[in-house]
């Protein structure tokens, strides 16, 4: 994409978030329609997935969730110039926090979010800014395209109470951050391959899991809470659960805190199948020997 057409995107993005959530939704659901007839490489894939993680619901239960999946992500895609531009105060009101939001304010040592791959999960980052006060830091996969790129750092950093570091760099600015102070966003579940990642069962399948997490919050004494994104129907904006923080979590076993972190987003995908991010080839890699899984 020529930055021209980058900037002609950013510039339909901003005109849009100007309506109301109502129409925007309306909007992403039929651009999802289309692009699920449109996209053959990702239904595939999404397909894929579905198959080997949730084989007991069959084809056609896979093909309607596939169907609202890309629905709901077309959604996030188009709602994103919403994060980026949208007032505070009209984030707030389409921003609905349950559990615990507070937790990361009062505890004295470092926190760690874990924020597994929901379709809403550009909002959970928003969500960690404008209802807490403490800083955050998280680690963000740079685009290709430079002006899109710039824009979506510029919307994540906007509130004043994040910092991002590229998965390019190396891990110390983050442990900088985390040890003066803020909490870390972190996304787990994704495929980045196999250097210091561990084959652990992601629904009975060995996905190659980043054993980041155990060890980080063992070195650093973090104390773990999940927080989860729901996108809800219609103009009725988004849900985030900060959920109770993990009181067994790490122990001095980092693969048992992977596979138990595994099962854990598991469940929480059961609650919401046709919003979790199957678009991604979770198990791009295999354990040695075994064939390629979307061949």
């Amino acid at each position: 994409m020529s930055n021209a057409a980058g900037y002609l995107t950013l510039a339909g993005l901003w005109l849009f978030h100007w309506l109301p959530l109502a129409w925007q939704a309306a909007v992403g659901r039929a651009v999802g329609v289309l692009l699920w007839r449109v996209a053959g490489s990702r239904r595939r894939i999404t397909l894929r997935n579905l198959a080997l993680c949730l084989p007991e619901l069959g084809p056609q239960a896979h093909e309607r969730i596939g169907r609202e999946l890309f629905q709901w992500f077309s959604r996030s895609v188009l709602e994103r110039g919403l994060l980026w531009w949208a007032s505070p105060q009209r984030l707030r009101r389409l921003i609905h926090v349950e559990g615990d939001v507070g937790f990361a304010d009062r505890h004295p040592g470092p926190v760690m979010w874990l924020a597994p791959h929901f379709v809403g999960l550009d909002v959970a980052g928003a969500a960690c800014q404008l209802f807490v006060q403490r800083e955050g830091a998280s680690i963000y996969q740079a685009q290709t395209q430079p002006v899109l790129d710039a824009a979506m750092r510029r919307g994540r950093l906007r509130h004043g109470r994040a910092r991002i570091f590229s998965r390019a760099e190396t891990a110390r600015p983050l442990m900088r951050a985390v040890r003066e102070g803020a909490a870390f966003f972190n996304l787990p579940d994704m495929d980045f391959g196999g250097r210091d990642a561990a084959f652990v069962p992601f629904f009975g399948v060995p996905a190659a899991t980043l054993l980041a997490p155990s060890r980080m919050a063992r070195a650093l004494d973090m104390k773990v809470q999940p927080v989860v994104a729901t996108m809800l129907p219609g103009g009725q904006g988004y849900r985030v659960r900060f959920l109770p923080p993990w009181d067994d979590f790490p122990s001095d076993d980092a693969l048992a805190d992977t596979a138990r972190m595994n099962r854990w987003i598991e469940t929480q995908v059961l609650e919401c199948p046709a919003q979790y991010f199957w678009v991604h080839k979770r198990f791009k890699t295999r354990p040695p020997g075994e064939p390629g899984l979307y061949d």
